[in-house]
């Protein structure tokens, strides 16, 4: 199987286990983390077809939305790759990227790293800041009936691993919490480039927002 094949066989797979999922983390989310790898490998040396197979299934299932397990998205991408004949160094190495692209997961680039786990995590991030990831983290809040904003409840920044898995505030914390902080956390060139442009896209969000919120303007 060529490997355009290969890639048109995934996109078909991930649509439809997709089917039906929250907003923030659908086929077409995948799609826009597709999309930015490929614009950033125009610019990032890699092997390409791990980094559009991880981009593609890199939340075919993601843990929040099946009861905090890890294991289920790297074991279903794996037994996916197998069953279309890609080579084992491949999947080791895509699973390997899916393990490890997380946000909550960051600390733990000591014991995998590489230049498409950079790209496809910088691809990932870019999805979470600017005006998608305002609309996604907005649409997610609304998902799990959580508050918009309240000032008695502060940003929490230094949360373990599992403090933020099982966090529960107010919307806008969460762009203290995590998406503020991902324009530092880019791992290439190129992604720091796109990253500067839809973090300032955040902040001039949240000054909106809080003019509004305190009848300023």
């Amino acid at each position: 199987m060529g490997k355009n094949d290969i890639i048109e066989k995934t996109i078909a797979y991930v649509k439809t286990e997709l089917a039906g999922a929250e907003g923030g983390h659908d086929w077409w989310h995948i799609y826009r983390v597709w999309k930015n790898a490929q614009l950033i490998m125009q610019y990032e040396k890699a092997d390409r077809l791990v980094v559009e197979l991880a981009a593609l299934l890199h939340d075919i299932a993601d843990a929040k939305f099946h009861n905090g397990n890890e294991e289920i998205g790297p074991q279903k991408a794996s037994e996916f790759m197998r069953t279309n004949d890609i080579d084992n160094n491949t999947i080791e190495h895509v699973v390997n990227i899916i393990r490890h692209i997380s946000f909550k997961n960051d600390n733990q680039r000591h014991i995998f790293s590489s230049k498409e786990l950079d790209i496809v995590q910088d691809a990932d991030r870019l999805d979470a800041i600017g005006a998608i990831g305002i609309a996604r983290a907005f649409n997610y809040g609304g998902f799990k009936n959580r508050t918009i904003y309240d000032p008695d409840v502060k940003p929490k920044l230094l949360m373990s691993k599992e403090e933020y898995k099982k966090s529960e505030a107010p919307t806008i914390n969460h762009f203290y919490e995590k998406l503020l902080l991902l324009k530092e956390k880019m791992n290439t060139q190129t992604g720091r480039k796109l990253a500067a442009k839809r973090h300032q896209f955040l902040e001039n969000f949240l000054q909106q927002f809080f003019d509004e919120w305190n009848g300023e303007k």
